[in-house]
């Protein structure tokens, strides 16, 4: 048995898109771009978003035009080649495998608080524990698991904008509606606009995590529908929690009060005397985190079945038990987060720092792939005259030429950004160190007589598999 399960239903889906979105990025992580930019960090989101929104539609795209694809990462070794496959799958399982002890650390920190009396590194694995049970059962209690998670994060999101949109316009204020916060502190962009592009660059990483549609969708009834039907509309929805949500805070309370690390959803609730934001915002950040490591867990144990069926990982993780679940996957998965939550708590400045800049990047390096594959593939969908999908890249090829553009400028702003040039190059050994992994085994397979190294190197020069041939 080595096929997936088809459990996973429309409404699941959409929820995990949003799952593995929204999480302690914006309920906490989004104070340190607030203090780094001002109010302006709302147009940091806008550019940011777009971008992202670009990259799902050609997911959207690529799709329908390739429903035998059914995995994000793959589409590019369709567009590109083995090489990219191999460089795309494996970048993106490290990056959120670097995701799973960080959420389970943050999880952990929530209840230390509520428990001091159990260390952090216990918490942590005992939520490992717990993620591990959900991931093991089947992909249809993973789906149950993150439609319920994220329907808190949804609808805290969706109280907190009334609340906070009631109080701007002078419904809840006795001092009447009010935008000045937004101009009465150094202005709207009181870093320069400067920091608008700089600030895009953190917030980038903040909002990658909509993809997860198109590694959960090989679990649906039909794919490439839901990925087409969810890219757009999803990432419209987050646009609107992620940037509606910032610009009420920015109106609610003055930027200069922001704190890095502090949650300014508890200020700004705090600031229109809601007593009760401190534990119920700890509560959904704590829900928001489960989702985030539920999501991360799940796309890290698929993404190393994929790579595992194509020959790019070890054989025995294609191996599913009676309920469809890539149980080798799930348990490597898991113990790679157990290990990098020791190193955080033994080594949280040196081992742990390391790996999290390592993987700083790499959505980056990945999303690149993934847009120079769909420019390939409607080039050559084109130029064989094939009719177009339902779904097509808006103003294509310029639009998709931006998206480049603008991944690439986000690789230099890193460079020039303090605290983010380091992560650039560490990210780049990444890169490096899986390109050489990459040459490595096709080397060896040449010298073994594998066929599939013959299969790579016809593909590679623009036969097999990047011509549309594959039997993914």
């Amino acid at each position: 048995m080595t096929a997936l399960s088809k459990s996973l239903k429309p409404r699941h889906l959409e929820m995990i898109s949003i799952g593995g979105i929204i999480g302690a990025g914006l309920f906490v992580g989004s104070s340190a771009s607030i203090a780094a930019v001002g109010p302006a960090i709302v147009l940091s989101y806008l550019i940011t978003g777009t971008l992202v929104l670009l990259v799902m539609r050609m997911l959207g795209e690529m799709s329908l035009s390739m429903p035998n694809v059914t995995s994000f990462t793959e589409f590019a070794r369709e567009g590109l080649g083995p090489w990219a496959g191999f460089i795309g799958g494996w970048l993106y399982w490290y990056f959120w495998i670097i995701v799973v002890p960080a959420e389970a650390i943050a999880g952990a920190n929530i209840l230390h608080v509520w428990i001091p009396q159990v260390p952090t590194g216990l918490l942590g694995c005992v939520l490992m524990g717990l993620m591990t049970g959900v991931n093991l059962m089947s992909a249809r209690s993973y789906g149950e698991f993150e439609f319920w998670f994220a329907s808190i994060k949804v609808a805290a999101i969706v109280v907190f904008i009334a609340l906070a949109g009631a109080f701007v316009l002078g419904f809840s204020d006795p001092h009447g509606a009010s935008l000045h916060n937004l101009v009465a502190h150094g202005g709207f962009m009181p870093r320069g606009p400067v920091s608008v592009l700089a600030g895009a660059v953190t917030v980038f990483f903040s909002l990658t995590g909509a993809e997860i549609v198109a590694v959960a969708a090989a679990e649906s009834a039909d794919p490439s529908r839901a990925i087409s039907r969810l890219t757009s509309s999803i990432i419209l929805r987050i646009l609107t929690f992620y940037v509606g949500s910032v610009f009420l805070i920015m109106a609610v309370v003055p930027w200069t009060r922001i704190r890095i690390g502090q949650s300014p959803f508890t200020l700004a609730l705090m600031h229109m005397h809601f007593w009760w934001a401190g534990i119920a915002m700890d509560a959904i950040i704590l829900t928001a985190v489960l989702s985030c490591l539920n999501s991360a867990f799940y796309v890290c144990s698929r993404v190393l079945f994929v790579l595992a069926e194509r020959g790019d990982a070890p054989q025995g993780l294609i191996k599913l038990n009676a309920r469809r679940v890539p149980v080798r996957s799930v348990l490597l998965c898991s113990g790679a987060g157990v290990v990098g939550i020791l190193a955080a708590i033994k080594a949280p400045q040196s081992v742990f720092a390391f790996l999290v800049d390592a993987s700083g990047a790499l959505m980056v390096f990945v999303y690149g792939l993934i847009a120079l594959a769909h420019l390939r593939m409607r080039r050559r969908r084109e130029r064989a005259g094939e009719p177009a999908p339902a779904l097509t890249m808006w103003l294509f090829p310029w639009s998709s030429y931006l998206a480049i553009a603008a991944m690439l400028a986000i690789l230099i702003a890193m460079q020039f950004t303090p605290g983010l040039g380091a992560d650039l190059h560490v990210s780049l050994m990444s890169l490096a160190v899986v390109s050489g992994a990459y040459l490595g085994l096709r080397a060896w397979r040449r010298r073994h007589g594998d066929p599939a190294a013959q299969g790579q190197d016809r593909a590679s020069s623009g036969l097999g598999p990047a011509d549309g041939h594959s039997d993914a």
